[in-house]
């Protein structure tokens, strides 16, 4: 169990600020970030396959270059990370949090030296170092140095190299100091000459004249205000574990608990605890909680004379001996003790009230007795007192029953709630376990009550347990924690809060600030504890205490804005003497500053606030001395945040428009120009609030950096803008000032990035620093890119994608675990003058005529013209999915769940479109029909024959029974064989005449995976081998041979794991169990290397790689698999469907050799050759020499020769006649 901080003790220890440069070094705990590692480019040789794509289901994607690259989408659960740019210009994580970063700066030091850079937020780990709210990263070393001593959370961060400082701001205690303090470097920690504030700093920046300005919902300098009335809750002794020493053995004087809840002090048996006569001895209470009490009282015993003369009471676990003021009895005066308090003899005075000097965290107490009365000591009743409101979701912790209080603090659970020891917690608390189907907000809650005796402003806030300690880190959820703090809530005033519970060790957030009501018999304030509806996994949620901190009465009237001069010694606090001081106290009374600006002489300062006498609200300028509304008024709701850019000051909020409504489209997002003194609209603005708005550098084209606007929030759409059509975004827009408009408008081939971002800051020398939550792939487009080897690289195809959801469940069983949204096929055309692109799948697009296509693409690449893109006429229905093409002349066999009319008839499974003339083919193919959805999964041309061969789960072709696998031809559907039957998923040729198919099968009844079709025959045979070797039914085939008698494989096993097979003509060998159980295998493709003509397999699909984790590609060498494209859909992984090229791979033959009977033509060819070429070069030779020397010709004609002369011609085939046989082995 944890205790609370001792901030009395921390006050006591000044020495240690002296040694902090060696305890950082020493003994803070440290973290190594990470490294940038190249992946090494794989050597593809595409170049033969001319034109490449690849299809699937994404709207980002990226070849795998650096190690550090994922396809993880951005967290949605509450935890950010510390986020740098990786040399292709994507997005690696630095430092993981458990919590947001919400700000940031860099530590430069007076000497030019980077120290680090300053992370502030409410996360309590960073790089798994516990930090709690603040640390320092180290970008050159990659490490995390925690900067122990504040707890809660950081908003706000100056770094001062002018100063070694940084200041912080925040809700947050460190030191003597509540929410604004500083770190000296070479120093550490160092209170404000004015101790903080009493309320939460937000922003605080270096004003124009070197002042520092702190902005936030304060109301006074101090650390916190003193109750009215101290010592309002009573600390439960009753659920201790009591222990004591040196006990009587007396009958009805030995029992620890009858001093508990004795207020009454009665004294006797069952009343009165006593120690063994002339005999020290103590009493002992064990907490399940932690607490810092504020006053002890003590009854004394007078039982037959006895009674405790003095004690100590010792601070467990720290073992201190606390300090006490008390009156004296005998003389009325207020009096020390410490380790001997003493107790008065006098039978008339109940009890005496000991006053704690120091604020001390403990979770028990030791009463040590070491003088006593009479025959020994005892006592009759204890009870300890807190100035702290506290309400527990366990009960017992609660103030006990016997408090003599009219409304003792209490919880109301209901749900599964069940206790969880306290670990390394402040105390023990509650958890939940929630299945997905069981978050009913209406059925799990904790409702906590307070005891609230005093009417006045208080902070609330809520503590949640850190999740390593209980191992439910990858459960945490979501809560809705809903306030109800006075009778008549004030408007305006936020009841409702997110609280993400995945933080690794104890936080609090706060979740109100404001007045809260006294308790009463009509009214009760409560905060609610509920599961976030919207959550879809299984959840752990937990509920442990809420707070009621006391604030108001401050020191000085402040009311959001402080300026302080640094180079002052003494504290001023007439706001009379400050220009932004004096501007806060003109603000409406509860201003609240969220972000502030200095640009040039001018201070901008936002929030949500109003000035009703000067008519401006939420934002205005201070600067000569004055303070100024912008031009109309200001906006007319909250500014969250603010990022200067140049001169623009570029806000975000949830606003709508100007306070008087003049200029249109400011929804909730503005920019101001601060030299013309202008406002704009950025487009329409987005439909939702926006929290953050952060500069962020990205290759708005390929390889081209450039700063855009981040705007982060509570938003689902960019709004509709002139030519701009509504864009559906998650929380997260990008303006692009030098296009003035949304990234996403733009649809250009650059970055994707999604996600969100809270803090931004420029590393020197070390590019930009980014805090939240990313997800990035190299290229921005959807669902089919094309891929080049020279270099390797992917691109978009000019074509803008929109998938479609899913379709019906009815339609996913009758498809061989296929895609059934996005793009799952394509093909090339290149005859006839012909050359078109053709993109089939579940989706929708913008044609080049502004017309909306559905299901199936033709990307147009005229020889005369430009670019176009069309698609099919009307008549399909629109939840149709293509998943299946094929060429024959000029003609499209597009296959899938399709359905509609075509030519006034119905189609269904296929379609035939000529795309020669750009229509549908006349007349359609019969429908196909089955008892269930008719799907084709399948299609192939047989080579050297215009056979389309159908392959998918259908009965009918018309009224052909054509089970699985049909053929289509001269207008006519045929049956090739029969005892077929199952679903097909795929198909690849043997040779002209052999067709193999792969999917769920039977033949003549009997189950298989794997079918030979022999043309020549008209039969079915199951592939022998395939039966007791596949485990189960096969969704891809590739060739693994030029012949195509060795395969590669794909598919499910019958246990749902995906598996991988290579059959080398007579067995299937398999690569092993070397895929994770999320892997779907949705296509395989032999691709060329440029090294010695070899072969590397593509693996497409969704496909998760161990010691990796997903991708949506990768390269099989035979024994590993690497990544090689990554990609994302929706803030998940993406998928890769297929790959298809122009031109179909080709094989070198196995090993590079040929029959010998051709090898030895081959060499005796070149024998001859060789021979002859000699000879008529000796004959020429010969002839010249003769010639040279006179000699003539002399007649070559045999008159005389005999008709049965031997010298006839040696009939060929004598000498090449053995040459075509098998070689005979050498007789040894």
């Amino acid at each position: 169990m944890r205790i609370p901080s001792s901030r009395g003790l921390t006050a006591e220890l000044p020495c240690l600020l002296h040694l902090w440069p060696i305890i950082t070094s020493l003994l803070l705990p440290r973290t190594h970030g990470v490294n940038f590692t190249p992946i090494p480019t794989p050597d593809l040789d595409l170049t033969s396959l001319r034109r490449v794509a690849l299809t699937g289901h994404f709207d980002a994607i990226s070849l795998y270059s650096y190690e550090q690259q994922t396809e993880d989408g951005f967290s949605t659960n509450g935890t950010q990370s510390l986020i740098t740019h990786l040399p292709n210009g994507d997005f690696a994580n630095a430092a993981n949090a458990d919590g947001y970063v919400k700000t940031m700066c860099p530590f430069v030091l007076q000497n030019g030296t980077l120290a680090g850079i300053i992370v502030g937020g409410n996360f309590t780990s960073l790089g798994g170092v516990e930090a709690q709210g603040i640390a320092l990263y180290d970008p050159t070393a990659a490490t995390i140095t925690s900067l122990p001593g504040l707890t809660g959370t950081v908003n706000a961060l100056l770094c001062d190299q002018d100063s070694d400082t940084v200041y912080v701001g925040g809700q947050f205690k460190a030191k003597n100091s509540s929410n604004a303090i500083v770190w000296v470097a070479n120093s550490g920690w160092s209170n404000l000459l004015f101790e903080g504030f009493n309320g939460p700093v937000n922003s605080v920046i270096k004003g124009s004249n070197d002042t520092v300005i702190f902005g936030g919902s304060f109301t006074g300098l101090g650390n916190r205000t003193a109750p009215a009335t101290r010592d309002q809750q009573v600390i439960n002794i009753s659920s201790a574990n009591l222990t004591s020493g040196g006990t009587s053995t007396a009958a009805g004087f030995s029992n620890e608990s009858s001093v508990v809840c004795n207020t009454a002090g009665q004294g006797g048996p069952g009343n009165t605890w006593l120690l063994q006569d002339n005999t020290p001895g103590f009493w002992r209470a064990d907490m399940n909680f932690g607490y810092e009490p504020s006053l002890l009282r003590i009854w004394n015993t007078h039982h037959q004379g006895r009674g405790t003369k003095t004690f100590r009471f010792t601070a467990l676990p720290l073992n201190g001996i606390m300090n006490f003021t008390f009156t004296d009895t005998e003389t009325g005066t207020d009096a020390l003790c410490d380790a001997r308090c003493p107790l008065s003899s006098d039978p008339s005075i109940p009890y005496q009230d000991f006053r704690f000097i120091n604020t001390v965290g403990m979770n028990a107490f030791r009463i040590d007795i070491s003088e006593w009365y009479g025959q020994g000591g005892g006592l009759d009743g204890v009870e300890l007192f807190q100035n702290d409101i506290f309400a527990y979701a366990e009960n017992d912790l609660n103030e006990p029953s016997c408090a003599n209080t009219e409304f003792p603090s209490k919880a109301s659970v209901t749900g599964p709630w069940t206790v969880t020891p306290s670990g390394k917690s402040y105390s023990r608390y509650l958890s939940a376990d929630l299945s997905a189907d069981s978050i009913r907000p209406e059925e799990v809650a904790v409702v906590f009550q307070p005891d609230i005796k005093q009417q006045a402003n208080y902070s609330v806030t809520i503590y949640t347990p850190g999740c390593l300690q209980d191992n439910s880190c990858d459960r945490r959820g979501i809560v809705n924690v809903t306030g109800n703090y006075a009778s008549s809530a004030a408007p305006g005033i936020p009841l409702q809060t997110q609280i993400y519970q995945t933080n690794d060790y104890d936080k609090y957030d706060e979740i109100y600030s404001g007045p809260v009501d006294v308790n009463s018999g009509s009214f009760r304030p409560s905060v609610t504890l509920t599961p976030l509806l919207t959550q879809t996994d299984d959840i752990t949620l937990v509920a442990q205490r809420v707070q009621f901190t006391l604030v108001g009465n401050a020191t000085s009237p402040l009311n959001g804005l402080y300026e302080f001069d640094p180079r002052s010694q003494i504290l001023d606090t007439d706001t009379a003497n400050s220009t932004v001081d004096g501007a806060g106290a003109s603000l409406d009374r509860g201003a609240v500053i969220t972000s502030m600006a200095v640009l040039g002489n001018a201070t901008y300062v936002a929030g949500n606030f109003s000035d009703k006498s000067t008519g401006f609200g939420n934002i205005f300028a201070i600067g000569n001395g004055n303070w100024t509304p912008l031009t109309n008024g200001g906006l007319n709701a909250q500014v969250s945040s603010m990022l200067v850019y140049e001169d623009m000051l570029f806000l975000g909020g949830n606003f709508t428009n100007n306070l008087n409504g003049s200029v249109s489209g400011l929804n909730n997002i503005a920019a101001f120009n601060t030299t013309s003194q202008t406002w704009h609209a950025l487009g329409a603005g987005v439909n939702g609030a926006v929290n953050t708005v952060v500069g962020l550098t990205i290759n708005v084209t390929t390889n081209t950096p450039e700063l855009c606007i981040s705007f982060n929030g509570f938003f689902d759409q960019l709004e509709a803008s002139g030519p701009d059509r509504a864009v559906s975004v998650q929380g997260f827009g990008l303006w692009v000032p030098s296009r003035q408009n949304w990234l996403q408008n733009l649809h250009l081939p650059s970055q994707a990035v999604m996600g969100q971002l809270s803090a931004m800051t420029n590393m020197t020398g070390n590019g930009q620093l980014l805090a939240g939550t990313l997800s990035a792939e190299d290229i921005s487009t959807s669902d089919a890119v094309a891929l080049t080897s020279d270099p390797v690289r992917i691109n978009g195809l000019n074509i803008n994608i929109q998938p479609q959801p899913a379709g019906p469940e009815t339609r996913k069983r009758a498809v061989s675990n296929q895609n059934v949204t996005g793009i799952v096929t394509g093909l090339f055309y290149t005859n006839n003058n012909i050359n078109v692109t053709i993109l089939g799948g579940h989706f929708t697009a913008a044609a080049s005529n502004g017309s909306t296509i559905e299901n199936l693409a033709f990307i147009n690449n005229p020889s005369n013209g430009a670019e176009t893109v069309t698609g099919l006429t009307s008549g399909l229905d629109s939840d149709s999915a293509f998943l299946a093409l094929a060429t024959a002349d000029n003609l499209l066999y597009a296959g899938g769940t399709i359905t509609g009319t075509v030519n006034n008839a119905d189609v269904n499974g296929l379609i035939v479109y000529d795309l020669s003339q750009n229509t549908y083919s006349y007349p359609q193919p019969p429908a196909l029909g089955g008892s269930d959805v008719v799907a084709v999964n399948a299609i192939t041309v047989r080579p050297n024959r215009v056979q389309v061969f159908v392959g998918g789960s259908f009965d009918t072709a018309g009224s052909l029974g054509c089970p699985s696998v049909c053929v289509f031809e001269n207008g006519a559907w045929n049956q090739p064989g029969s005892g077929i039957g199952g679903s097909v998923s795929t198909f690849m040729w043997q040779g002209n005449d052999k067709l193999l198919v792969g999917g769920n099968l039977t033949v003549m009844d009997n189950a298989t995976f794997l079918a030979n079709y022999d043309t020549s025959r008209a039969t079915w045979t199951a592939l022998i081998g395939a039966s007791g070797s596949v485990p189960g039914p096969v969704t891809a085939l590739t060739q693994a041979s030029g012949d195509s008698s060795q395969f590669w494989v794909a598919g499910k096993a019958s246990n749902n794991s995906a598996f991988l097979m290579r059959y080398d003509g007579s067995n299937f060998e398999t690569v092993g169990d070397v895929l994770g159980n999320r892997t779907t295998i949705r296509g395989l493709s032999v691709l060329p290397l440029r090294k010695d003509h070899q072969m590397t397999l593509l693996v497409t699909g969704e496909l998760d790689l161990p010691n990796f984790g997903n991708a949506s590609a990768a390269l099989f060498n035979g024994t590993t698999f690497s990544p090689f494209i990554l990609s994302t859909s929706r803030n998940g992984p993406g998928s890769l469907s297929q790959l298809f090229s122009e031109r179909q791979v080709s094989f070198e033959d196995p090993g590079g050799h040929m029959a010998v009977g051709f090898v030895i033509l081959i060499s005796l060819a070149c024998a001859l050759g060789v021979i002859f070429l000699l000879v008529v070069a000796g004959i020429i030779i010969e002839r010249y020499r003769r010639k040279h020397e006179g000699y003539t010709s002399v007649p070559t004609t045999y008159f005389d020769k005999p008709s049965n002369s031997n010298m006839g011609r040696i009939p060929p085939e004598h000498l090449f006649g053995r040459l075509g046989q098998s070689p005979q082995p050498p007789l040894l």
